[in-house]
């Protein structure tokens, strides 16, 4: 019965000052934020959620883990997550709700009844803002995944060299994310330059052992697999060293010891291909 009592007054406190307590907590998240947000724009947000919050407890009570507290948490949601797009940190995010907490402080900590009703409210707004650092975190980690694939698209370009030659240079380590990556970018781009020839450029890989040389394999075979002849430069005396140390057999692969080496060998592979189709045809 007390529970309900306590509801019931903390309704009705929230609704008869609403317009107070919203422009408190507007004004204290605003002078937080330092003018990143502007106030009107803060106010329409606080103002969607402050409804939402009293709705629920007028519906269903306190219980924020509730169906009633559908619409507040969706809401804490998605300011969390427009909150972690714009840059701010997770301690702005949470304050966005326990700045709503030292806004009733003054007005519902005086009286015995007040004061429980108050508490009972500090440990819903507690829920809610574990709730938006849980929706800021997931959310970063989206972006940190999409930036590290958009990073990994730049660092593995495909370019077109010459008529029916593409080359890939690698920069950095080959890994297999990037060896997937690197696979199908080279066979797009071979069927979309109807290329025959791809030069692979070791020349920013660092270092090359076991599991690198089985990643440059599997790329070669998946571009022979689609008619194209492949040849790795980049090979310098220390990587050279390093893979007659290791015991690593490239077989039947052609490789030079710088990209233009490469490319002048793809040239001539070409044109003794084309010199050939004109014989047979004659």
């Amino acid at each position: 019965m007390t529970a309900e009592i306590n509801t019931r007054l903390l309704v009705e406190i929230l609704t008869a000052r609403r317009d107070d307590f919203l422009a408190q907590w507007t004004r204290t998240i605003g002078d937080d934020l330092q003018g990143r947000l502007s106030l009107a724009e803060l106010g329409h947000e606080l103002g969607e959620l402050y409804e939402a919050v009293l709705k629920a407890i007028s519906i269903g009570g306190l219980d924020g883990r509730g169906e009633h507290f559908g619409e507040a948490r969706s809401l804490l949601i998605e300011l969390s997550r427009n909150r972690a797009r714009q840059g701010f940190t997770p301690t702005e995010t949470a304050r966005s709700v326990f700045a709503l907490k030292e806004v009733l402080e003054p007005s519902l900590a005086g009286e015995a009844a007040s004061a429980q009703a108050y508490l009972q409210f500090a440990r819903l707004l507690d829920d809610l803002g574990l709730l938006t650092t849980e929706a800021y975190v997931r959310t970063r980690e989206e972006i940190i995944s999409s930036q590290a694939e958009q990073l990994l698209e730049l660092s593995t370009p495909v370019v077109k060299l010459w008529d029916g030659v593409v080359g890939v240079p690698l920069v950095g380590t080959l890994d297999s994310a990037r060896t997937q990556v690197v696979m199908e970018k080279l066979l797009q781009t071979l069927v979309d330059t109807d290329s025959t020839h791809a030069i692979i450029d070791i020349t920013g890989v660092p270092t090359v052992d076991t599991q690198v040389a089985q990643h440059l394999l599997k790329t070669v075979v998946a571009a022979r697999m689609m008619g194209a002849r492949c040849i790795i430069s980049g090979i310098r005396p220390q990587i050279a060293q390093t893979i007659v140390a290791l015991g690593i057999e490239f077989g039947d692969i052609p490789t030079n010891s710088s990209l233009a080496d490469a490319l002048r060998q793809a040239l001539k592979e070409i044109a003794l291909e084309t010199e050939d189709d004109v014989k047979g045809l004659l």
